[in-house]
């Protein structure tokens, strides 16, 4: 725990103080001794010398014996010892350690225990432990010749023992007293500047240290206490001040924070609101986009003109710079049937599914987005030239067949954006609708005009192209030839087979005969068993020599109902009309070709008959107003199918 200033004072300031006192008293106490101790030593060597002059003036004055000289010392020594009351213990001890005399007469004569080492000192005063002080002193020499014989000029020792003198003893007692009331007054001092420092300095400084540590804390309501006019009460006045102008400061800052808060909530709720209006926006225009793309799609159920839009739409409104349509062939391949920009080669090329971008998205059934085409690998991307750029694959999907595949490319890495991805993926949804509503109606029209049974166009085609070619025939005064082709005895392969066999040569028949005759002439269905052949710019007699030719491969060809006829295979009467041989218009043309058809049935079938005039005398059949209608230009109206013959 670290000191309190008030301890720092007193540690430095009292106890210095104390110290030097203390130190001070032991300086002059240190001299006093030394001069009483002075004084002792040169007091115990005066007496040293008075007893020892005593036993040299007693020998001069008197003609005693030496024992008597020294008795009258020592009797006198005794009888006035109170001159001498310093002296603790006298003895003269001779060279071989025995007391020579003693103030103690039971010492004479006797050994002294510790006699060698008083011998062995030289003169000298010596104080001791217990206040006492040790003097050596020889004796000999001249004043000792008279009693003492002559050889022995030193006789011994004096040694004599004096107790510490009363002064030292008092200056001893006054400088203790006096360290002592020292050291009473250093601890009264020290306690009273300890209690003075706790009231007047520690505890303020603690409380105002307190307040400070609870304003430090964020606490700045709390005031520090100012008592006093004092130095610590002029400081907590200033710290009261500074804490109230810190509070207002804060109330200000608290309240600008508040607006400022106030102010960014505001900020953040109009960026909120300017990014929802973006997004609805966005979202309008999408939406606004997918409905042009809708209505654009479902203006025309031709599939060109479908596709054509859609590569038309995504290049202006998508702003897509590389587009392809690409179709399922039926085969499990994709084939580009429409791209932008035009001429750059990419129509009809064709991808297997699985192959490139493209196939994968056929074959997954979902988008496929290739980033940056110049890292992608081969699996994805065709390297017969560089691709660099985005790829966008989507494929068209309706009831879970895929129909197709829409690519978007774009020249820049990461082209597209999660945003716009969705887009096109509705685009292409709208898109897949699209073609599958111009296939059906493709198929639809296909249905129309193709006979279901055999594959070969029907009578509503038949006559379409038939009246178109006869306007140009007419305009560029050109001819125009048709076969009407019946088979032979089949109600009788009917009956005798079952109508599945008739279909069976029905099919057979009409696929013989689609081998042998021009892609630019038309073989149709016409009705019942009979097909009729529409040869544009030929001439009659070439005509009658394909119908030759076609009745020949049908009666020449193995049959597997052959056997079921009175021939024993398959045959086919054939008559042949031309315009404007024959006839100026198509009602007069196709009569005139069943005219000759039945004048080959009356002349023993499986042959080939020219018209000629007058053959309609004799049709071999009902002949009435509703047998052929007039189809008018331009459109594609059923004809009633002639009414069998039996053939």
């Amino acid at each position: 725990m670290a000191p309190t200033l008030g301890k720092k004072l007193l540690l430095g300031i009292a106890l210095p103080a104390l110290a030097v006192s203390v130190a001070g008293v032991g300086f002059f106490w240190r001299q006093a001794s030394d001069a009483v101790e002075q004084s002792t030593a040169e007091q115990a060597d005066a007496v040293a010398e008075l007893i020892a002059s005593a036993f040299t003036l007693a020998q001069k004055d008197s003609a005693t014996s030496r024992q008597e000289a020294h008795r009258s010392v020592t009797q006198a020594l005794r009888s006035d010892w109170s001159m001498f009351q310093y002296v603790q213990e006298l003895r003269i001890l001779d060279r071989q350690g025995a007391v020579a005399w003693s103030r103690k007469l039971e010492e004479e004569g006797r050994p002294f225990p510790g006699a060698e080492k008083i011998l062995a000192k030289s003169t000298r005063v010596e104080g001791s432990r217990d206040g006492q002080w040790e003097i050596v002193r020889p004796l000999g020499g001249v004043a000792c010749a008279g009693c003492h014989p002559a050889h022995t000029m030193k006789v011994g020792v004096l040694a004599l023992t004096i107790n510490q003198p009363k002064l030292q003893r008092e200056v001893t007692s006054v400088f203790q007293s006096a360290l002592a009331a020292v050291l009473i007054f250093g601890g009264v001092l020290a306690l009273a500047t300890g209690i003075s420092l706790r009231l007047f300095l520690t505890r303020p400084i603690r409380i105002l240290s307190s307040a400070m540590h609870r304003a430090e804390a964020g606490d700045l309501l709390v005031r520090a206490r100012t008592e006093g006019d004092d130095e610590l009460g002029q400081l907590s006045r200033s710290f009261n001040q500074m804490l109230a102008r810190l509070t207002t400061m804060k109330a200000e800052e608290i309240d600008k924070n508040r607006d400022l808060q106030a102010a960014q909530d505001q900020l953040r709720l109009q960026e909120a609101l300017e990014t929802t209006n973006h997004k609805l926006e966005h979202r309008v225009r999408a939406l606004s986009l997918l409905y042009d793309v809708a209505r654009s799609f479902t203006s025309t159920l031709e599939l060109h003109e479908v596709l054509g839009r859609i590569t038309q739409l995504v290049a202006t409104r998508l702003e897509i710079p590389q587009f392809s349509v690409m179709l399922e062939t039926g085969d499990g391949r994709l084939e580009v049937k429409s791209a932008f920009p035009t001429g750059a080669g990419t129509e009809g090329l064709v991808f297997s599914f699985g192959e490139g971008a493209c196939g994968m998205a056929a074959q997954s059934q979902t988008s496929v987005y290739l980033p940056d085409l110049g890292r992608e690998s081969a699996i994805y991307v065709r390297r017969s030239h560089e691709e660099q750029g985005s790829l966008f694959s989507v494929p068209m999907i309706h009831k879970d067949r895929v129909l197709g595949v829409l690519n978007f490319q774009r020249p820049v890495p990461n082209g597209f954006d999660q945003e716009e991805m969705d887009l096109l993926t509705a685009v292409a949804d709208q898109a897949a609708l699209a073609v599958q509503n111009a296939k059906l109606h493709e198929e639809t029209v296909g249905l129309s005009l193709t006979d279901a049974l055999t594959g070969a166009p029907n009578r509503r085609f038949l006559f379409s192209r038939l009246e178109n070619e006869i306007a140009r025939a007419n305009r560029f005064g050109n001819q125009v030839s048709v076969l009407m082709i019946d088979i032979d005895h089949f109600k009788m392969l009917n009956d005798s087979a079952g109508h599945r066999a008739g279909d069976q040569v029905l099919k057979q028949v009409y696929e013989l005969m689609s081998k042998m005759i021009r892609k630019v002439d038309t073989l149709a269905r016409y009705g019942g068993e009979e097909f009729m052949v529409l040869l544009a710019q030929v001439p009659k007699h070439e005509a009658h020599e394909v119908a030759e030719k076609l009745r020949r491969a049908v009666a020449e060809a193995p049959w597997e109902h052959g056997r079921t006829q009175p021939t024993g295979r398959i045959t086919v009467s054939i008559g042949v009309a031309n315009l404007p041989v024959d006839a100026i218009d198509l009602e007069r043309l196709v009569d005139s070709a069943d005219s000759a058809l039945y004048a080959s049935k009356r002349g023993g079938r499986d042959r080939v008959t020219s018209y000629a005039s007058g053959m309609e005398q004799h049709p071999g059949r009902e002949r009435g107003p509703n047998a052929i209608k007039k189809i008018p230009s331009g459109t594609h109206a059923a004809l009633p199918a002639p009414e069998k013959s039996g053939s």
